[in-house]
C-alpha cells in the first residue's frame, strides 16, 4: 500500500491537498490533525467520495514523543505500507510585534512549523532512503522568503524550512527523493478570513487572494513523479506580491 501524509489536512490548504491528491487515486492518505476531528472527518469523508481510501490520525505534529508513538504504532498496524509522499503543511501563526512577543508565541509557532517537520520527516526518511523514492513537500510562506512585519516568528520558522529544504534536498537526491517548498501568499482559508482583502488585493498584482485548490494543484504537481528532476526549490505562488 502506497501512502501520502499531509500534515494539518483537516481544513484550508492541508484539505485541498488531500481532495487533489485524492483525485489522482496514488495513494492511500493519511490525514493529519491536531483538534477538528469533526473537519478531520468532512475531509475523509470527501477523500472516499473521489474514490480514494484514507485515514485520520490524531497527533500534534510539534510534540516529538506523541508523534513518534502514533506513527509507530500506524507502521507496525501496516507493515506493508509505505509512505512515499510526505506534505509538512502543519502551521499555526501567533501574530504580534516582536517587541511585545510573549515566548510562548515563538516557541508554539516554531515548534509547529519547524520541529513539525523534522519530527514527521524524520520518521520516515530511513525508510525513503531504503525504498530510494519520495516526495517531501514543505509548506513554506511569502513570510519566509520575503518577512512580514508582525510575523517574526512566523517568518523565522518558514525561513528555517526554507533552508532545511535546499540543504536536505542535497542530502536525498541520489536516491530519487525530491525536497521541495511551496511559499503561498494570501490564499482564502481560515487562516486569512480576519484579512481585510479589499485593502490587500491592491498589494497584490493579480489583485485577488488565491484559492487553496491552486496551491493543491501545484504541490501534487511536486509529489508526482513528473517532478523527479526538481528539487531543494522555493516556488512563490503568491499572484506576483513578490517575485
Amino acid at each position: 500500500m502506497k501512502c501520502a501524509i499531509v500534515t494539518g489536512g483537516s481544513r484550508g490548504i492541508g484539505r485541498a491537498i488531500c481532495l487533489k491528491l485524492a483525485e489522482e487515486k496514488n495513494y492511500h492518505l493519511l490525514i493529519n490533525y491536531t483538534s477538528n476531528e469533526a473537519a478531520a472527518k468532512e475531509t475523509l469523508a470527501a477523500v472516499e467520495e473521489l474514490g480514494a481510501t484514507g485515514e485520520i490520525l490524531k497527533f500534534d505534529v510539534g510534540n516529538a514523543e506523541e508523534t513518534q508513538n502514533i506513527l509507530t504504532k500506524w507502521q507496525e498496524n501496516n507493515p506493508n505500507a509505505v509512505v512515499e509522499v510526505i506534505v509538512n503543511n502543519a502551521g499555526i501563526t501567533r501574530d504580534g510585534l516582536f517587541m511585545w512577543m510573549p515566548s510562548e508565541d515563538w516557541n508554539s509557532v516554531i515548534n509547529t512549523s519547524l520541529n513539525g517537520f523534522y519530527n514527521v520527516t524524520n520518521f520516515f526518511i530511513q525508510k525513503l532512503l531504503r525504498n530510494k523514492y519520495g516526495r517531501i513537500i514543505n509548506m513554506v510562506s511569502v513570510s519566509g522568503v520575503k518577512g512580514t512585519a508582525g510575523q517574526t516568528n512566523y517568518s523565522a520558522a518558514k525561513g528555517a524550512l526554507v533552508g532545511a529544504t535546499k540543504a536536505l534536498a542535497q542530502e536525498v537526491a541520489k536516491r530519487n527523493i525530491t525536497v521541495n517548498a511551496v511559499a503561498p501568499g494570501f490564499i482564502r482559508t481560515d487562516m486569512t478570513q480576519d484579512f481585510n482583502e479589499d485593502e490587500l488585493k491592491a498589494m497584490i498584482p493579480a489583485n485577488r487572494f488565491g484559492e487553496a485548490e491552486e496551491v493543491a494543484d501545484l504541490v501534487a504537481f511536486l509529489a508526482s513523479r513528473k517532478a523527479s528532476y526538481i528539487t531543494g526549490e522555493v516556488i512563490n505562488i503568491n499572484g506576483g506580491i513578490y517575485s
